[in-house]
């Protein structure tokens, strides 16, 4: 008996099958297998097709069965989705424009306003948060911009709303999910109608709320014929990718911490004391957790990382694997002899204000640096904007001694890892796991095939463990503040 997890991210969807009795995954696949497209028709805009989506988990779903594995023995379906997005469906629950994903910045002075016009006190009182540049005030502009558009919308939803409608054939939302649109009362426990109001949202355009974990929510004909995954099956978890990064790393309790190193790098850490960030640099949302007493998230996210060592390797070392090129830039000294580089290019920067200062890179000396100096000042600089956004958790009463992530992506360089430990003075407890094994494992808590949070991560697997490397922490914490007198001289 199986638990399918999906996790849909902005780069890629992958699909994986959790054996229930022996809790290892059986089979995965990811597609496309380059990097699915992100149209930018206009400067700091970020969008995809919906349909894309589906697409790529089913051609997974397709791989995982030529490789010899039985999808009608999947007894629960859990869905991991990129958080933040815009889509926006007509009657017949068709996408009526591209998706506006995450990393889209077209809002930002949408977001500011109502900031203004609602009232600082009360969007840090009950939201937790600035409006922002989230999923309100996404459908705020397409509202002001493309009011065609608009008018032919019936349903807005996040991307992971979106997958479970085509799994199920029903249009519903969470909790969690309204959070990160900035649409949910954390002093009232419910919906935002006054974000709504304001915005001149309908009622009627929200989805149905239903609960993370469970919800009742079954595979319908259609999908079923589709997939292969019988009729019926629950499709019983569904959370956005940090919170589920951090679910899947058995991150529940307050105090603890998760961090992953995708296209994003993110920092989340569980509290239960609602405490906003007074210039929303980081952000708070619910936490999808089995406890009965409610908690949240602060999320730390920085669009300029993984995509910034992605470049590296593309442009600088395009012939090389990533092994070999993690490999390259350990040859450099710590602090790389002066080279910093900010890897701010990605679109505007919660962390940094919503500012988008752009990626640079500093203090370059042709007679002396080389390709292994500009690859580790990249992951330095990298490590370094986590570093400048831990420290603002901090002041938020979170203090991360020991970091958990997934063996995956960023995580998997030792250069990485090291200099984030060093900078941070913190252990990093690295996992065999990943977003589509967490939402297997969320799916099957959900269904109530596991009796409880133990038993759904009794098998997790540490694999690994990385301490401060003390030969490096002076080398680092200098380039640190250098790196961040060139910070400040960017974002003024």
């Amino acid at each position: 008996m199986y638990s399918l997890g999906v996790d849909v991210g902005s780069s890629s969807v992958k699909v994986s099958l959790l054996d229930l009795e022996t809790g290892r995954c059986v089979a995965s696949a990811t597609n496309p297998k380059t990097e699915a497209l992100i149209k930018s028709p206009l400067k700091g805009w970020a969008e995809q097709d919906p349909a894309s989506w589906w697409k790529y988990l089913c051609d997974g779903l397709e791989e995982i069965k030529a490789g010899g594995q039985d999808l009608s023995a999947v007894a629960s379906v859990g869905i991991s989705y990129q958080m933040h997005g815009l889509v926006a469906v007509d009657k017949d629950v068709k996408p009526v424009r591209d998706a506006i994903i995450w990393c889209d910045s077209r809002a930002v002075e949408v977001g500011a306003e109502a900031l203004e016009q609602i009232g600082y006190d009360k969007c840090m009182g009950h939201l937790l948060n600035s409006p922002g540049n989230f999923t309100a005030s996404k459908l705020a502009w397409v509202k002001r911009n493309e009011p065609d558009v608009y008018e032919r919308i019936w349903k807005f939803m996040l991307p992971g709303d979106y997958i479970a409608y085509l799994f199920t054939g029903e249009v519903t939302t969470t909790a969690s999910g309204l959070s990160e649109g900035i649409l949910w009362d954390f002093l009232e426990g419910g919906k935002a109608d006054f974000v709504a109001d304001y915005f001149g949202i309908a009622p009627e355009k929200f989805a149905t709320m239903v609960p993370s974990l469970g919800g009742g929510l079954k595979v319908c004909r259609e999908a079923a014929a589709i997939t292969g995954i019988p009729q019926g099956t629950p499709v019983s978890y569904r959370a956005g990718d940090q919170p589920n990064n951090a679910f899947s790393l058995n991150v529940l309790n307050p105090g603890e911490i998760a961090a992953t190193g995708g296209t994003s790098g993110v920092v989340y850490g569980v509290t239960d004391e609602p405490r906003p960030d007074p210039q929303s640099r980081v952000n708070t949302f619910l936490h999808v957790t089995p406890s009965p007493e409610p908690r949240m998230g602060v999320l730390l996210c920085i669009n300029g990382t993984g995509v910034m060592n992605s470049w590296a390797h593309h442009n600088v070392t395009p012939k090389m694997s990533y092994p070999e090129m993690n490999e390259l830039a350990a040859t450099a000294p710590a602090g790389c002899d002066g080279l910093l580089v900010l890897p701010f290019g990605n679109g505007a920067e919660r962390m940094l204000g919503n500012r988008s200062s752009g990626a640079r890179f500093v203090g370059l000396d042709l007679l002396r640096h080389t390709r292994a100096h500009l690859l580790r000042a990249v992951q330095e600089g990298i490590a370094f904007s986590f570093r400048y956004g831990i420290d603002i958790m901090k002041d938020l009463g979170l203090k991360p001694d020991v970091i958990r992530a997934g063996k995956a992506n960023l995580f998997l360089s030792p250069l990485f890892r090291s200099t984030l430990s060093t900078l941070c003075d913190a252990s990093i407890e690295l996992f065999d796991t990943d977003g589509a094994l967490g939402a297997a494992r969320g799916a099957a808590l959900g269904a109530g095939l596991y009796a409880d949070a133990a038993e759904a991560f009794a098998t997790l697997a540490k694999v690994d463990a990385v301490q401060p490397a003390p030969g490096w922490k002076d080398a680092l914490e200098e380039a640190y503040t250098a790196w961040k007198k060139e910070l400040k001289k960017s974002i003024q």
